[in-house]
């Protein structure tokens, strides 16, 4: 049965944000599935984590993976470096259930033995109150963006501190629904949009509608549904990168399949491929759970999936422009007439 998204988005925020309090739930990872997998403790009471982004994966044959590192040190006027900290802050509801997510599934439904409310002033002050902060905030998932709000309560809540051109800012969006057009205000997005400091990147889950299905559960047809909102999300300026997942169930026609996803990527605008980094995905503990013979041969396709990739940008970008800094890709905002390679 394929996941109803609408139903479980519409239930998800009501059970995990309150408006009037301007809190929301946050996943507490102490004691669970997830903290085996952290290479620090939990931190800020539980309700955080220490993560460290790194450029370069285990496996040489995976292109490196420069988010959120180099938008972030651009921002912030730091050196380039291939590792940097952030300190997380994880909603506790999502409304996909992809099968490789390494968050356990148990804190993905507003579970709220593993969650509590929490507001921006609390999360804030809990990670100053630390040595050390880090010198960026990941507010990840679950899906941020049932509760689209949590972006800009955290700006005005750096800004308030003086903190805005100190501390980066880096958001997960799964375009799974269209809450920040519903929700928010003009004034939300306009802080959004201009706020100096911010970075969000959209992931893609799937290179065809087959994969997408297969990777979230959810209907085939709003794959589709991730071009049309990042095309709305394009158009607002704000700093823009992309993930994507390649694991597919079938190694039929990827070359072509993923020709085509980079074309309907050109389309939005001419660079985005180049501001689009691929996932290799891995075993982390909740993931090991969830393999099967599907999932494993899902793995396994997802090499042929990336050398597809590699072939196709280096069929449509110079050398020059492939090696380039991910945060200095200028995005011309609107659809290319015609795809020069």
């Amino acid at each position: 049965m394929a996941i109803n998204t609408e139903a479980l988005s519409v239930r998800y925020r009501a059970e995990s944000v309150d408006l009037n309090g301007k809190r929301l739930l946050i996943t507490n990872f102490r004691n669970t599935e997830q903290e085996k997998d952290l290479s620090e403790p939990p931190n800020c009471g539980g309700v955080g984590r220490i993560r460290h982004f790194r450029r370069t994966s285990s496996n040489s044959n995976w292109p490196p993976n420069p988010l959120p590192i180099d938008p972030a040190c651009k921002a912030l006027g730091l050196r380039s470096t291939d590792m940097i900290r952030a300190q997380v802050f994880q909603n506790a509801a999502c409304n996909w259930r992809c099968w490789y997510c390494f968050v356990p599934f148990d804190l993905l439904s507003a579970n709220p033995d593993h969650s509590e409310w929490m507001s921006p002033a609390i999360l804030i002050a809990r990670y100053l109150d630390q040595p050390n902060p880090p010198p960026m905030i990941d507010l990840t998932g679950g899906q941020p963006d049932l509760i689209p709000e949590w972006v800009p309560w955290m700006m005005a809540e750096l800004k308030n501190r003086g903190l805005d051109r100190q501390v980066y800012l880096w958001s997960d969006d799964n375009l799974s629904n269209d809450y920040f057009w519903r929700y928010l205000s003009e004034t939300d997005i306009e802080l959004i949009a201009t706020y100096p400091n911010y970075g969000r990147v959209c992931c893609f889950k799937g290179f065809n509608a087959e994969s997408f299905a297969f990777n979230t559960r959810a209907e085939p047809a709003l794959f589709d549904q991730q071009f049309e909102l990042m095309k709305k999300l394009l158009t607002l300026g704000i700093d823009l990168y992309s993930y994507a997942t390649f694991t597919a169930p079938s190694r039929d026609g990827i070359e072509e399949d993923m020709r085509c996803f980079v074309d309907r990527l050109q389309m939005l605008d001419e660079n985005l491929p180049l501001r689009t980094v691929p996932l290799q995905i891995q075993k982390f503990t909740p993931v090991k759970q969830r393999l099967n013979s599907a999932t494993a041969d899902a793995l396994q396709n997802q090499q042929i999936a990336i050398e597809a990739w590699v072939q196709e940008l280096e069929t449509r970008f110079s050398s020059e422009k492939r090696a380039s800094n991910i945060a200095d890709i200028p995005l011309r905002k609107g659809r290319v007439s015609h795809l020069t390679h």
